[in-house]
């Protein structure tokens, strides 16, 4: 019997092990050259593993939520399979078309989806999925996993059992001890980007000395430059001319005059970065990921508008890849997308400084001693005081307000 092993793909430096989501085949199926076969999930993003051949199932070596490490056999193919004898044994055995409807009709789960219905025992395949391609989301695994309640006497008016739940759906094999006042709870797994996330969050707070700065920045010169180029902008780029671009490019701008806001930490070294890896934060179901634009003084406009877009749609269908989640000098982080108005955003280590930008409200202000209307957005730069002084992030912050109210300065380089 020729065989081909199923190995976990390698994994980058700083990710050290994964964990098996679900196998979408059984030993003995005959699976197809390249036909995902699982999803792994590490600490940054899910990984499709692909079958190396065509042939046979015909061992699987790791089960679904155990943890794995880069170059592990988790399953065998056998490739001296018959496609066309295992079909007519498969026909012959169960003469129903059942199987390849089903597996037409898998439903697609998100991994945090997947974490709510395991816990609460529920089929995946009884519950809709309302997500891109009717993906099941973590809102819908929450809805089906509610169990149903029965009307109480002087008690709160029970909530419907949301549609989506079939009526035949189990309930949760752990039931959570009631809490004294009658009121619902829900125990859910972290997955393993969320653990790895509140990890990072609490040493990088617990390793540094952070300190946040404020300015505020009158947007008028972004917003106008947008509106009367955007059209033309959009014609020649194919994509919309955004905020995030001009933000970027005004750290960059920043981080060259003051290359210390553009360094790290290593033990009792100071790592100056000659180049510019700029995270840009990203929230997905799962928890929030940081991908990476590369060499971002080197990029327009156009381009860095391409790649963010780019790298938002890949981070909701968790198809990034390690390498883009892996680096960066520096991390700009959007709260205003949400509204946010003021925050101070955490340090991505082993990074020193992070900016963090908010909602662009119009607000009365002060120009020329009279009190006009103008669109501003409050930046906050939060730094490692260990090796950033307040001059340098308080100097660094005001560049890059600098640069948004006049970005001439940053298109110049002056």
């Amino acid at each position: 019997m020729n065989t081909v092993q199923v190995k976990v793909p390698e994994l980058s430096e700083s990710v050290s092990e994964a964990t098996l989501l679900e196998w979408k085949r059984k030993p003995g199926d005959i699976v197809a050259a390249d036909e995902i076969l699982i999803e792994i999930e590490t600490d940054k993003v899910v990984l499709e593993v692909p079958s190396p051949a065509a042939g046979q199932l015909a061992e699987i070596r790791a089960q679904n939520g155990q943890t794995v490490v880069s170059g592990e056999v988790i399953a065998v193919i056998d490739t001296d399979a018959s496609v066309s004898a295992s079909a007519s044994t498969d026909s012959s055995r169960a003469p129903s078309p059942a199987p390849v409807e089903k597996t037409i009709a898998e439903p697609r789960v998100m991994p945090s989806a997947a974490a709510v219905l395991a816990a609460a025992g529920i089929d995946a395949k009884t519950v809709i999925g309302t997500g891109p391609g009717n993906r099941i989301t973590k809102v819908d695994a929450l809805a089906a996993a509610e169990p149903p309640v029965q009307p109480q006497t002087a008690e709160p008016a029970p909530r419907a059992v949301p549609a989506s739940r079939s009526a035949a759906a189990p309930a949760p094999a752990e039931p959570i001890a009631p809490d004294p006042y009658g009121r619902k709870e829900d125990r859910v797994p972290m997955t393993r980007l969320r653990r790895r996330v509140a990890e990072r969050l609490v040493q990088s707070l617990a390793g540094s000395a952070q300190l946040t700065t404020f300015n505020e920045v009158d947007m008028s010169a972004v917003i106008a430059l947008r509106a009367r180029y955007k059209e033309k902008f959009e014609r020649r780029h194919g994509i919309k001319l955004g905020f995030m671009s001009f933000f970027v490019k005004a750290a960059v701008y920043a981080l060259e005059k003051f290359p210390v806001l553009n360094a790290s930490i290593d033990g009792t070294d100071i790592i100056y970065h000659s180049y510019f890896d700029i995270g840009v934060a990203v929230g997905t179901e799962r928890g929030l990921v940081v991908p990476v634009v590369r060499n971002a003084d080197q990029k327009t406009f156009a381009e860095i508008e391409l790649e963010i877009a780019d790298f938002a749609k890949r981070a909701q269908a968790g198809k990034l890849s390690i390498e883009e989640l892996s680096g960066g000098t520096f991390t700009v982080s959007n709260g205003g997308v949400f509204g946010s108005m003021l925050s101070t955003p955490i340090i991505n280590p082993p990074q020193s400084a992070i900016l963090g930008i908010h909602a662009t409200k119009e607000r009365p202000v002060v120009v020329n001693g009279e009190i006009v209307i103008r669109p501003m957005n409050y930046l906050a730069l939060s730094y490692d005081h260990r090796l950033i002084d307040g001059r340098e992030a308080v100097l660094g912050l005001g560049a890059m307000k600098a640069a948004l109210e006049d970005p001439a300065v940053m298109l110049l380089d002056i």
